[in-house]
């Protein structure tokens, strides 16, 4: 074999030796790049009944999950705000279907309700949302839905609630308790249902004001403060939308409102056992990444409920009505 055949056979040898190395490495990056989910850009609905504090946060930690587990480059959010109306949540749900988004986020009951009519195919994960069996029907309750919607629920302990307003009103100094919700949203009225009968076990006279929207909240909430002692609100959307209004009739009468959640007491109440709505978001978008990614079953997934809840004061309005807090109580700023 001559000098120039033999150099011709050494730089091939080398050639292909170089090419096994960059294929090599290519398939590390691939794996590695796996782990995040890859190349895939995964397309992501979000319908959000109504913008306002608690479900703004939700939001907030259902996206910042995902990006933190994603990567920014990998996923893209498609946010409609339903404007406080159910018939929008139709039809942004039916939107979302038809762009073939690869899963959707629902934020709040009618949200949820309006994504599990428009698809059984497309993962649906719920958020925002205190019961699921009361907002989709469902008469034999497990903790999983058994279809292609899961999520997770805003749900505070009900009887610690009530137990919240005995040590804050006792039923010798405030003996009527106004239940004050919107008649249109059914977890609202599961709520106040359960909230009523664990209040009357304790001894207190319970009344229901229910508005049907925004417009008669005003005449509403004056209704009750005329007949009530103190007010208790669940976390309703529309009363959460409308704290300012709430407030100005309530604290000029001197009437305590206990709060379903943080937000509503911020804008009117005295005191909350309260969840983060950031970290049930967040829940919800981890469920969200097994599902994309990970391959889990949303049919088999249950519902996931909030990790801790906290019992939160607004201190100016305690003290501007003569109530004590005992210790425990963490303070928040009213609104």
């Amino acid at each position: 074999m001559n000098l120039k055949k033999l150099l011709a056979l050494l730089l091939a040898a080398a050639m292909l030796m170089a090419l096994a190395a960059c294929s090599g490495s290519g398939d590390d990056d691939a794996d590695a790049s796996d782990n995040s989910g890859g190349d895939t850009v995964y397309n992501i609905g979000i319908i959000q009944l109504v913008e306002h504090t608690a479900l703004d946060n939700a939001t907030q930690g259902f996206e910042d999950a995902l990006i933190d587990l994603l990567g920014e480059d990998n996923v893209t959010f498609n946010f409609q705000n339903a404007q406080g109306e159910g018939t929008n949540c139709v039809t942004i749900a039916n939107s979302l279907v038809s762009e073939g988004v690869d899963l959707i986020m629902a934020n709040a009951t009618s949200a949820l309700q309006a994504a599990a009519a428009a698809t059984a195919d497309i993962p649906v994960l719920g958020t925002s949302v205190t019961d699921y069996a009361t907002a989709l029907d469902i008469s034999d309750w497990t903790g999983v839905v058994g279809n292609n919607v899961s999520g997770t629920s805003d749900l505070a302990p009900l009887e610690e609630q009530a137990e919240l307003l005995a040590e804050l009103c006792p039923v010798e100094d405030y003996p009527t308790v106004g239940l004050i919700y919107c008649s249109g949203e059914a977890n609202s009225v599961y709520q106040v249902t359960l909230v009523a009968e664990y209040l009357e076990e304790m001894g207190y006279t319970t009344a229901e004001y229910a508005f049907a929207d925004s417009n008669d909240i005003a005449s509403v909430v004056t209704n009750a403060c005329a007949d009530c002692d103190v007010l208790y609100i669940p976390t309703d959307n529309t009363a959460a939308d409308n704290t300012e209004t709430i407030n100005n009739i309530a604290e000029p009468a001197g009437i305590p409102i206990i709060a379903g959640e943080e937000g509503i007491c911020q804008g009117c109440g005295i005191a909350t056992l309260s969840i983060s709505y950031y970290d049930i978001g967040y829940i919800t978008g981890e469920m969200a990444y097994e599902i994309l990614v990970n391959g889990a079953d949303v049919s088999t997934m249950e519902v996931q409920y909030a990790p801790e809840v906290t019992p939160e004061y607004v201190a100016e309005r305690c003290e501007a009505l003569g109530i004590t807090v005992p210790d425990g109580y963490t303070a928040i700023e009213a609104n």
